[in-house]
């Protein structure tokens, strides 16, 4: 049996209200269920997020089931505009995540510093218990609304991503990323220190005008490959970064366990980096659209297809020729997470 994936093309993208209508992923959603709509806010100066008017759609159709909807994102574990709610809610709100733009309130997940969670029995390979937003973990249900595209972990980062890393605590976050740390390549460093800002841990410094790691400190977090404008740093390509994508997917297993919820990715703006990443290039494709599924694998299958047939060639691997993104859906397969077969079908 396969799943069901939905599929708006971004040239219908006016009819996006008819199309969640269309779905009827929204008919789960029972009397008073506080209902979660996950999603990335956008980093300052990032310009691939999600826009307002569509979470907006989504939560007017939450309603129109007498649910109750709010907007919702955790802490990010680097030095950012997003690290603390208090100022990932300012961000929320220039991006035009409003109460009056969306129709519905902004809840930062895991709280003002980031360890408000719930730790949820998972008994997998990497974890035996995941700590989850503590939002996400009392919602009576769940809507996850994604933006498609590369990243320097993953390959590509889409619902899996978004459940994952993104419904855990700033502790979880860490926990993922543990023991990948970056390779220095000295040569290229030219002191600037772009970098230490950005690094949460406190595990860089300058020393005779070249940057120094201290990997006792190291977290693992990744942000000194994207502030580095000299590409001093560089992760290191083996077995233990294939494992953070299957934590990701455990954290992902934690978040939804006994939960009902669906996903929603959109495939436009596609750059090669995260949401988290300031936006310095043009999208590497023309938009593609819209996909739903109540299966955050079929789903992610059905976006990395999709983007592909665009791209005409293997994008994540393009972008990245090192790491190897089926690990992911293949885990969460393997451990019931969802089926990486799928039905399409367009509107």
């Amino acid at each position: 049996m396969s799943s069901q994936v939905y599929f708006l093309p971004w040239s219908k993208l006016d009819n996006f209200s008819d199309w969640l209508k269309s779905i009827k992923l929204f008919e789960a959603i029972k009397n008073r269920d506080f209902t979660a709509i996950k999603i990335h806010f956008g980093e300052k100066g990032n310009k691939g997020y999600i826009k307002p008017e569509f979470a907006r759609k989504v939560a007017e159709k939450v309603k129109l089931r007498c649910g109750i909807p709010f907007l919702t994102d955790a802490n990010t574990i680097y030095v950012g505009e997003r690290a603390d709610a208090v100022h990932h809610s300012v961000v929320a709100n220039k991006h035009g995540f409003s109460i009056e733009n969306c129709g519905c309130p902004i809840i930062i997940a895991d709280g003002l510093r980031g360890n408000a969670g719930v730790d949820i029995e998972v008994n997998l390979k990497h974890f035996k218990k995941v700590s989850v937003s503590n939002a996400i973990a009392n919602a009576d249900f769940i809507i996850f609304m994604s933006h498609f595209k590369g990243h320097e972990v993953s390959g590509f980062g889409g619902a899996l991503k978004n459940i994952g890393m993104g419904c855990a605590i700033r502790a979880g976050k860490y926990a993922m990323h543990d023991k990948v740390h970056p390779k220095v390549m000295i040569e290229r460093c030219n002191g600037c220190a772009s970098c230490i800002k950005w690094c949460s841990a406190n595990a860089l410094k300058l020393e005779n005008k070249k940057i120094v790691m201290l990997k006792e400190k190291c977290v693992g977090c990744g942000e000194c490959i994207l502030s580095c404008p000299q590409g001093v740093f560089q992760i290191p390509w083996d077995e233990k970064t294939g494992a953070v994508q299957e934590k990701i997917v455990e954290y992902a297993c934690g978040a939804v366990k006994n939960k009902p919820h669906f996903s929603i990715n959109f495939l436009n703006f596609i750059t090669k980096y995260c949401d988290c990443y300031r936006t310095k290039e043009e999208p590497l494709l023309a938009d593609i659209g819209v996909l739903a599924s109540s299966d955050p694998v079929a789903l992610d299958q059905a976006s990395i297809d999709m983007v592909n047939k665009k791209y005409r060639k293997d994008f994540a691997r393009d972008m990245f020729p090192e790491i190897d993104w089926e690990l992911q859906l293949k885990y969460a397969e393997k451990i019931g997470l969802g089926k990486r077969q799928y039905t399409l079908a367009e509107f």
